[in-house]
């Protein structure tokens, strides 16, 4: 995979992997410091500045930079973390023009501010009797408590009815600056075009200050129940604790344990393997450490819907594969399966451009070097029995997990997971 970095003078980071003859050009504008910015009651402010930043600047209004990318297959999203579109290769510089001028000029009109945010309330609405999103923020809040990786990026209705147009615009003025953005372009480009196109296009971007970073503080591993009470037919269960950062040295292992426990392909993992097609509790369950990992600790999860009367089954049944590839040495043939099935889609997914322009930024803010990939991939294949078992007693705590239940399920019957 190619790579040319630059420091653009406004003080940004871009990242340029040039592809020649590829029919897609993916362009990423990563801004440090997301929902961590967001003022206590005022939850989602970032997420507005990103999400509603293509709803026009002084020279383009909404319509306008719709009609300019849609006949050439663009497209233009943010949310808390910035904004990122994808394009027909050839119209490369157009994207990049209208990302850029949205970067520095997003203005978010009174009127369209409003309708936004009416849809964005509304949703929410829909959203809280949802058992599956609200058990997903109760899972988030019982590892995380009070810290803002605790609650939804998009803040909840109290808090966006409190944020004002002139608040978004002043954040995007104060934080959306040179030292803190990452650009990642991939397609069929010239890296120093696009050096000089980016140079002219962010001219009047502040370079702004760097990101200060507080150390976060979250709750002790610990058993912690919570439910939230819905009539239906099904339960949805988030079972798991406080994971590791993205940096941490057991990453690959963990990576590969998680491919032999529950994110493998298929009928191949082993949860997969004994929830759903053994017992036949459910067809979505899945379990992960290394997804959600990032500059902050993520968190192992372990998901299923499954009905009321099978929820201490499902339950049980994670615990159990918890302390089995804990304890035990996971048996060559099935380690070989799940790294050969590993090593073959993390190479597949470099096809798409927007997946390489995510590595980019993920690349710049980790400080990962240009042989980063192939070590990777080494490291994949080096992973041994004894590396999968060590890794999974280090960061894995059956006995100390939070646990989150959404469905018409009384919390008495889930007291037993709060015991010892």
């Amino acid at each position: 995979m190619p790579l040319e970095r630059f420091e653009l003078s406004c003080g940004a980071l871009l990242w340029v992997s040039p592809r020649p003859g590829a029919p897609v050009c993916a362009i990423q504008a990563h801004v440090r410091g997301g929902p961590a910015l967001d003022p206590r009651g005022k939850e989602g402010l970032a997420y507005l500045v990103g999400a509603l930043a293509d709803q026009g600047t002084p020279s383009r209004s909404d319509e306008e930079i719709a009609s300019m990318l849609e006949p050439h297959g663009g497209e233009l999203g943010g949310d808390a973390s910035g904004l990122a579109g994808v394009i027909v290769g050839s119209r490369w510089k157009l994207l990049l023009e209208v990302l850029c001028d949205a970067l520095s000029h997003a203005h978010y009109p009174n009127k369209l501010f409003e309708r936004q945010r009416q849809r964005l309330l509304d949703r929410l609405r829909v959203e809280r009797s949802e058992p599956q999103k609200q058990g997903a923020l109760l899972f988030r809040r019982l590892v995380y408590g009070d810290h803002w990786m605790g609650r939804a990026a998009y803040g909840d209705g109290a808090s966006l009815e409190r944020i004002e147009p002139a608040e978004v615009r002043a954040l995007r003025r104060r934080h959306w600056c040179g030292r803190r953005l990452i650009l990642s372009v991939c397609g069929d480009v010239d890296p120093k075009e696009v050096r000089a196109a980016c140079e002219k296009l962010l001219s009047g971007l502040s370079p702004g200050t760097p990101l200060e970073t507080v150390p976060p503080v979250f709750p002790a591993l610990g058993r912690r129940v919570r439910t939230f009470g819905a009539e239906r037919k099904q339960v949805h269960v988030f079972l798991g604790h406080l994971g590791i950062r993205r940096n941490d040295p057991d990453y690959p292992a963990l990576v590969v344990m998680d491919h032999v426990l529950g994110t493998g392909p298929g009928f191949v993992n082993r949860i997969s393997r004994r929830l759903r097609d053994e017992l036949g509790l459910a067809y979505s369950v899945h379990a992960s450490i290394h997804s959600s990992a990032g500059i902050l600790p993520g968190v192992f999860s372990a998901y299923i819907g499954t009905s009321p009367e099978n929820a201490e089954t499902a339950i049980d049944g994670f615990l159990a594969e918890m302390e089995r590839i804990r304890s035990e040495l996971v048996p060559e043939a099935e380690l070989e399966t799940a790294k050969q099935y590993l090593l073959g889609s993390f190479a597949m997914g470099f096809e798409r451009a927007s997946r390489r322009a995510a590595y980019m930024t993920s690349s710049a803010v980790h400080g990962w070097g240009p042989d980063h990939l192939p070590k990777l991939m080494d490291a994949f294949a080096a992973t041994t029995q004894d590396d999968v078992r060590r890794v999974a007693q280090a960061h894995l705590h059956p006995t100390r997990c939070c646990l989150a239940v959404a469905g018409p399920l009384k919390a008495g019957r889930l007291a037993k997971y709060t015991e010892g």
